[in-house]
């Protein structure tokens, strides 16, 4: 569920309105928030893949993936830190995790075509001792536990666009989340549908926040803000 065709999939208008804060439905509803749609995208890229070679591109961009590298640098990760990547994609944050000298990778998502494009890429990158499920976070019935580190980068932001019971999606994924990570395990969140004084009232029952990662800053109207908001948490009981 992490990238596909582009930086701007996924990302909504979110208010300004304190009032709005993080109530049931923040924004509007998408199709880029089904399985469906996740399922016929990675299909695509499947095919492409197999035809030419070509991963697809990085939701977010690349930079998504140095902010976190940089991060886990300055925060002195171990290399055989547990790692989850939540909502994988096209496989490619666990790449260059590995290139970047971690050892103990798994990647989940619900597509299977995602998964499936997911082992091509690190295969081709002879990354075989990567794990890669097929697994649907919000349903994942405690089979995701003892992670030191867990990822996401847009994944939150698609849950929060399904049309259906977006209100309890958003819930599960907290629940999962915290079932996920061990005590003081760490939790990276990228987004461009939500701010951070959203993130922070989302995450913040069982989560404590540690830092803000920079990101790139416009100014309209005489203000500064963030397309994109990168937050770190951790896990506190």
């Amino acid at each position: 569920m992490e990238d596909l065709g582009g930086s701007s999939h996924g990302c909504g208008d979110t208010s300004d309105s304190e009032e709005d804060g993080c109530s049931g439905n923040d924004f509007g509803t998408s199709k880029l928030g089904t399985k469906e749609y996740w399922e016929d995208a990675y299909q695509k890229e499947l095919e492409t893949f197999k035809d030419i070679g070509d991963v697809g591109e990085i939701w977010f961009g690349e930079e998504s993936m140095s902010r976190v590298l940089r991060w886990m640098d300055k925060a002195k990760i171990p290399e055989n830190a547990a790692i989850l990547d939540i909502g994988t994609g096209n496989g490619a944050f666990l790449v260059e995790l590995a290139k970047h000298g971690y050892r103990n990778l798994t990647g989940v998502d619900y597509s299977p075509a995602s998964v499936e494009l997911a082992r091509n890429v690190l295969q081709v990158e002879d990354l075989t001792d990567i794990t890669v499920k097929e697994v649907d976070f919000l349903n994942c019935q405690g089979k995701l536990k003892g992670f030191d580190v867990c990822i996401d980068k847009g994944t939150f932001d698609a849950i929060s666009l399904n049309p259906d019971n977006t209100k309890e999606g958003k819930k599960l994924y907290v629940q999962a989340l915290k079932d996920a990570l061990k005590d003081k395990g760490l939790f990276a969140v990228t987004s461009c549908n939500w701010t951070k004084e959203q993130l922070l009232d989302r995450f913040s029952e069982g989560f404590e926040f540690v830092q803000e990662l920079p990101t790139p800053s416009f100014q309209f109207g005489g203000k500064t803000g963030n397309s994109v908001a990168a937050l770190i948490f951790k896990r506190v009981h």
